[in-house]
């Protein structure tokens, strides 16, 4: 999945329905078994865990992906089995005061990438994976690469936030300096095949996060050292119970 680009977050969440399916038929392995097996694990799914219909379409996914790319044998296409119905709940939109009053809570921590959400209306994984060039000041908008469905996009930048993104700017370069000044730092992580052609662009500034760990980890991958950036679900929990995070 790596090898086709796929996000780490799509992989983990293909393995774990994969794994899912392989237990639920006993540990069989998935190659001796096929259609039948594949629509009993999705009416399961619909029947017995009430899954959403988003849900239900993901495992189906993974489970197209490990026959066709792994086991080589495609499914049928017109798979009958009992479709999810649940009806998605409805967004819950708050007025620009209760938007003030939440984001008065926040810490300093949260407060600009939670701004960045709103204003600019990121996703959470989009706001923690900016890096400083994405921010261009004097079109005062925010490139998005690679968003969901592999796609890019520009929105506004809204101007009161700018003072603030200096600042973090500011705060990543000081990351930066310290951590060139570690013999075992690898550099920030680069997307993709840009770090063969461009090798020193993972310790430009440019290149950085814009919100920085706070502390240096192994890369996932490769055991590097690097620092990542903030983890989505500090910043899910810090928007869901502002007052446990001032």
């Amino acid at each position: 999945m790596l090898t086709k680009q796929y996000s780490l977050r799509t992989v983990d969440t293909y393995l774990k329905w994969i794994s899912s399916y392989i237990y639920f038929h006993g540990k069989r392995h998935p190659a001796s078994m096929g259609n039948n097996e594949v629509v009993e694990y999705l009416d399961y799914l619909v029947l017995k865990r009430n899954v959403s219909p988003k849900t239900q379409a993901t495992a189906l996914n993974a489970l197209s992906f490990l026959y066709k790319q792994i086991i080589k044998q495609d499914l049928c296409p017109n798979l009958t089995f009992v479709r999810s119905k649940r009806q998605s709940k409805l967004p819950i939109v708050m007025t620009p005061e209760e938007v003030k009053r939440l984001m008065s809570f926040l810490s300093k921590r949260y407060y600009l990438i939670s701004g960045l959400m709103y204003g600019s209306g990121l996703r959470v994984m989009e706001a923690v994976q900016l890096r400083v060039q994405d921010i261009d000041f004097d079109y005062k908008c925010i490139r998005i690469w690679n968003s969901k469905g592999n796609k890019h996009r520009v929105v506004t930048l809204a101007t009161e936030l700018i003072p603030l993104l200096r600042n973090q700017i500011a705060q990543a370069d000081e990351y930066l300096k310290l951590d060139s000044q570690n013999e075992h730092y690898a550099g920030v992580w680069m997307p993709n095949a840009l770090a063969r052609k461009y090798p020193n662009a993972n310790k430009s500034i440019a290149w950085q996060y814009l919100f920085p760990s706070y502390k240096l980890s192994a890369d996932p991958e490769t055991g590097e050292i690097r620092r990542h950036h903030f983890h989505q679900t500090g910043v899910r929990k810090a928007v869901k119970e502002p007052k446990k995070h001032k």
